[in-house]
């Protein structure tokens, strides 16, 4: 619940007006904690792995707007890593942020799970504009050592 402010009555407006007629109560109320208004422009970020896809949308400064993933969406065990999971999760994402006033996303895929294309496809479907599409899956550069040759 929000803080109300009531707007008290000047003395010498009390006085100058008469007792049949009131003066009505202004009431400001401030916004819920769901309810801010952001940027019109935000980063998606969907991590798909083997078991799970989770969505986080950001404005521009990193801030988190909102996030869903696989799991908080009711799904639980391989159900979690279909693209019909991924999808869900972004549908309910997309649509907390657009009631923020996010209008136009720039996509960062993460990851080899199954859920990487239905995430973008779902953000398109929800009626937001792609500005860019960029996959940041982390490659080894020649990697760690490999093990030893095994001796039969």
């Amino acid at each position: 619940m929000g803080k109300t402010k009531i707007a008290q009555k000047q003395p010498e407006a009390a006085a100058k007006q008469t007792s049949t007629e009131e003066q009505p109560i202004v009431v400001e109320k401030k916004a819920k904690k769901g309810q801010k208004i952001v940027s019109r422009l935000a980063r998606v970020y969907v991590q798909a792995t083997f078991n799970n896809t989770i969505v986080t949308m950001t404005d521009p400064k990193g801030n988190t707007i909102a996030w869903g993933s696989s799991g908080t969406a009711g799904f639980k065990g391989a159900r979690k890593a279909t693209p019909y999971a991924a999808t869900t999760v972004v549908s309910t994402v997309a649509r907390k942020a657009m009631d923020m006033g996010v209008r136009e996303i720039e996509i960062f895929v993460k990851g080899p799970g199954s859920g990487r294309d239905s995430a973008i496809r779902a953000l398109k479907a929800a009626g937001l504009n792609i500005m860019t599409i960029s996959d940041v899956t982390p490659i080894p550069h020649n990697g760690c050592r490999p093990r030893k040759k095994r001796r039969v």
